[in-house]
């Protein structure tokens, strides 16, 4: 390959990324990928080593210290009409968030590593299984990705920013996300004497109303604050009141505070719809991925080898936080690290988000990705 701005290299890039593509697997399902990783990585004459099922780390250099680079890797269960000439080949999946991307972009930032190594230290580049899922960042830091690490760096590609744009802020950039469950049970009966039953549907969708207060009439409107209902179930029959509703949801916040009122809320409304409804409620409210925040010292590394990467005027900052979540976070919740948005917008795709059949990115942001990744590991390394 040429440089790292050489069309040789981009096109080895792309050609990484639609290979991914077109077999995308699901959480801790990545045994292909895994095995197309470990083959790159050993072109390019770097051993690697696989652990928590599907995941594969390679270490540069000598280490510790170490400096971690994280790439995602896993897929979506989501038919793709991309309409690609390299769409996925795998019924009912598809890489609807630019996973195979960040992919390409490590394994990039491998070969420049692996010409021009850090004087000093090591990076450990660590291809995570079962980020959408959960579950992935855990299982690697239990196999000791993170032994000897002092900081580590990832990061998204995200069609808000355009290319030659990379998106770094300190402090929190990804929210809290819990989802909660509540089933509902009433007296079903006949449609037409509703008098003798208790109706899960009405008492339901009267829940989903309420809920909705939560954030516009209890949360201060200068924190950032997301309760969705996204599933509703009930009934049997269009002739037959309901006995029982299921209903599932998230909760996005990214203040701990407020987390805790969303909690209590949520506990309150279910409380009051037992009295108000007759009917008995049963809430439950799974913790999920804590926040990204981003420490200082990580951020300003992540700012210098942003400049070298694209400049002053591509360094962007993120106008408010993310109400998505990450499991990045967990990694920092042992070591320090900083988490960017590379800039990939398409033309033609603009508005069509992540997570949906249409997604795609534009491919001129991996040779940037593979760029910002080494620079940001050497200088992590110097200082």
């Amino acid at each position: 390959m040429s440089g790292p701005e050489g069309e040789e290299f981009f096109r080895w890039l792309v050609a990484i990324r639609r290979h991914i593509h077109r077999f995308p697997e699901l959480a801790f399902q990545e045994e292909r990928t895994a095995d197309f990783i470990q083959k790159k990585l050993s072109e390019l004459g770097l051993s690697s080593r696989r652990v928590a099922g599907t995941g594969v780390l390679c270490d540069l250099g000598a280490g510790p210290p170490w400096v971690a680079l994280r790439a995602d890797m896993d897929a979506l269960p989501i038919t793709e009409e991309t309409g690609l000439p390299f769409a996925s080949l795998v019924p009912g999946v598809m890489h609807a968030c630019g996973h195979d991307g960040h992919v390409a972009m490590l394994l990039g930032a491998a070969a420049l590593l692996r010409k021009d190594p850090p004087v000093k230290g090591g990076v450990r580049l660590i291809f995570q299984p079962a980020e959408e899922i959960g579950g992935g960042a855990r299982a690697m830091i239990e196999a000791g990705a993170l032994e000897g690490v002092s900081a580590i760096f990832g990061g998204h590609i995200d069609r808000h920013y355009r290319v030659g744009e990379i998106a770094i802020n300190e402090g929190l950039i990804c929210a809290y996300t819990d989802r909660f469950v509540i089933r509902l049970r009433g007296r079903g009966g006949h449609a037409a004497w509703p008098q003798e039953a208790v109706d899960a549907v009405v008492a339901g969708a009267f829940l989903v109303t309420a809920i909705q207060t939560l954030v516009s009439r209890e949360i201060h409107p200068a924190y950032p604050t997301v309760v969705t209902v996204g599933r509703f179930q009930a009934g049997t029959a269009h002739n037959v009141i309901a006995e029982e509703a299921f209903l599932e949801g998230t909760i996005r916040a990214t203040h701990s505070e407020i987390r805790k009122k969303i909690h209590q809320g949520l506990r309150r409304i279910v409380r009051g719809l037992e009295e108000l409804h007759r009917i008995s409620g049963q809430l439950e409210i799974i913790e999920g991925y804590p926040p990204v925040i981003n420490s200082p010292r990580e951020t300003e590394v992540a700012r210098e080898a942003a400049r070298r990467v694209v400049g002053e005027a591509g360094v962007r900052r993120m106008p408010h936080p993310s109400l998505g979540g990450e499991d990045f976070s967990f990694y920092l919740e042992h070591v320090p690290g900083c988490f960017v948005r590379f800039g990939a917008m398409k033309a033609g795709r603009e508005h069509i988000p992540a997570h949906s059949p249409g997604f795609d990115f534009d491919e001129r942001v991996l040779p940037l990705g593979a760029r910002f990744f080494f620079e940001v590991a050497r200088l992590a390394l110097e200082g």
